[in-house]
């Protein structure tokens, strides 16, 4: 059964997360496998795989194809890692019309000789950005070398960056490409803050931004499970109803927790990206970044965990001041724009409990029969005030105890970069000095500027370890409003070049390339000897000072140079 005798094409398809994928490409397939007919006939070998990264995701996505098919009388096996083999390796001898798995078990049972792909028409690839992410490339063309070649391929991606793009060519043929957001969009139903707070004070406000809210289920990421262990034993001791979720913990705990989060017995989940990708929690609505996301694309898998199937979302980056120019690069990459805020304090969040409490006393309905009678008793006995004070202590002893926060002051607030980078860049100053003992460097352009928050604290670390180099290697930079050029050593330069051809040499979304490079931008300003770019004099005529000869340098320190003064103290640094 090929493609062409049913017109069906392979797809590339690219969309946001929480936008209904499983059930796309569900309905997508469904004549691919079923054909004319309205039900599955007898299970045997596989029709369909789906191939996810997570053990979540997989037992997620066999969840709603469970419904979605339910009247074909489909039956659907899973193989994920966590779980006991013998038991999947009996599910799939019984037989299956799908297998939904992880890519590693799913070769694992491939080689075992119990997953036959002879019968395949279908192979959907979900997430397929995260399965490269994690290292599952070698699998996946490891499973689908074993699939049929006439077979059609779905792969759905968050996005499309080369790497998927390269993936696509070699598993598809003649895909549709199919975009189902403009890149430049910001989701609709995702409000972004971005919190600003104390370096010593983040833990505090991530405390303090889950009690300022009436949020019913919250999502809190974290970059290691180390992280994930201490902030989940932090909000329990303060009173919150929380789960942890990472990769060290067993497939029954991970699933315990993320039901406890289904059916409202708890209300935090704090856990890794790895952990969360893919899973999907009913009446999510927000989502707090408790560490600033490394990359545009892991912003915005983290927030797609909130405002999905049509459901508002808040997303909350808590970024302590020295990260900022950070946060708003990430920002500016995703192309999202988010509301700068201060962490509530605890008049704010007590305002908050004093409105609730009134509602909930305002809201109350009128005792019943059961209720009137002890109702009457307890105003006899006690009367409405001392009642009223009873339920004020019960509902404040139900509330965590918000955490104090020093207020930071209102400049802090407002973006003070932007301007300076404006009056840099009006001034024509480059951004990073040239050094005088570097000579005839070799100049290099990174693709991010100005308009991404570019600043030397975090160009310099990225520079250095992109291509193996140390900060003297490095010498002028200059920002531009979309990308910055920076000059390497001569005696760096030709194994800097080599180096960031590697992959993975720098981070998701920027490249960095030769200036001479097609398409890059000539080599303004200043070379590192003080001439012009043909090597001649600006006034055509040769520079030499006390007399000294073309050829021999001039000895002594440079006349309009002198010792550097020395200072008691040194003006402060401007913060960003």
């Amino acid at each position: 059964m090929t493609n062409a005798e049913h017109g069906e094409a392979d797809l590339l398809v690219s969309a946001q997360t929480g936008s209904g994928k499983t059930v796309a490409f569900g309905i997508a397939v469904a004549p691919t496998l079923l054909g004319e007919g309205e039900r599955f006939e007898a299970a045997g070998a596989p029709l369909g795989l789906i191939i996810a990264p997570t053990r979540e995701l997989a037992i997620q996505v066999k969840r709603e194809l469970d419904w979605l098919y339910a009247a074909a009388e489909v039956k659907i096996a899973t193989c994920v890692g966590g779980m006991d083999m013998r038991t999947e390796r009996r599910a799939l001898e019984r037989g299956a019309h799908l297998v939904v798995g992880t890519p590693g078990r799913l070769r694992d049972h491939i080689t075992r000789g119990a997953l036959d792909l002879g019968a395949l028409r279908a192979v959907v690839l979900d997430e397929a950005d995260e399965m490269l992410d994690l290292g599952f490339r070698e699998d996946l063309e490891f499973i689908l070398g074993a699939a049929p070649e006439e077979r059609r391929t779905l792969l759905f991606s968050a996005t499309v960056r080369r790497g998927i793009a390269e993936l696509a060519k070699t598993v598809q043929k003649d895909a549709v490409r199919i975009e189902t957001t403009a890149q430049t969009e910001q989701h609709a139903d995702i409000e972004y803050q971005l919190m600003l707070v104390r370096r010593d004070e983040r833990e505090h406000a991530i405390i303090n931004a889950l009690l300022d809210t009436d949020s019913t289920s919250a999502l809190v990421f974290c970059h290691t499970r180390e992280a994930v262990r201490h902030l989940t034993a932090r909000l329990a001791n303060r009173g919150f109803s929380v789960v942890a979720l990472s990769g060290e913990m067993a497939q029954s705990e991970r699933s315990n927790a993320l039901q406890s989060m289904r059916d409202g017995r708890a209300h935090v989940c704090v856990a890794t990206d790895v952990a969360a990708r893919g899973i999907d929690l009913p009446n999510l609505d927000l989502v707090v970044h408790a560490d600033v996301p490394s990359n545009p694309e892991t912003l915005l898998h983290r927030s797609g965990r909130t405002g999905r199937a049509g459901r508002k979302g808040v997303c909350v980056l808590i970024v302590p001041e020295h990260r900022r120019g950070a946060a708003h690069r990430v920002l500016n990459m995703a192309k999202l724009t988010a509301t700068m805020r201060a962490a509530p304090g605890i008049a704010d969040i007590e305002s908050r409990y004093r409105r609730r409490m009134l509602d909930a006393a305002v809201s109350a309905a009128a005792p019943d029969e059961q209720e009137a009678e002890i109702v009457a008793e307890m105003l006899e006995k006690a009367g409405p005030e001392r009642i009223a004070a009873a339920f004020l202590r019960l509902q404040r002893a139900a509330h965590p105890v918000p955490e104090e926060l020093w207020p930071l002051p209102a400049e802090a607030l407002q973006d003070k970069r932007g301007a300076r980078d404006r009056r840099s860049a009006k001034d024509g100053a480059p951004t990073r000095e040239p050094r005088p003992e570097m000579q005839g460097g070799v100049w290099f352009t990174i693709s991010i500027g100005r308009k991404q928050r570019a600043d030397p604290k975090f160009l310099l670390p990225m520079i250095c370890n992109a291509g193996g180099v140390t900060k003297r290697d490095v010498g002028a930079i200059r920002i531009d409003d979309t990308e910055t050029r920076f000059e390497i050593s001569a005696d760096k330069a030709d194994a800097y070049a080599e180096r960031i051809r590697q992959p993975g040499s720098v981070e998701k979304g920027i490249t960095i390339t030769p200036a001479g490079a097609p398409g890059a931008r000539p080599k303004p300003g200043k070379p590192r000897d003080g001439k012009p770019r043909d090597g001649k004099p600006r006034d055509g005529k040769p520079k030499f000072r006390d007399g000294a000869k073309p050829g021999r340098k001039p000895k002594g320190p440079p006349a309009e140079r002198g010792p550097k003064p020395k200072h008691k103290g040194k003006k402060p640094k401007r913060q960003g």
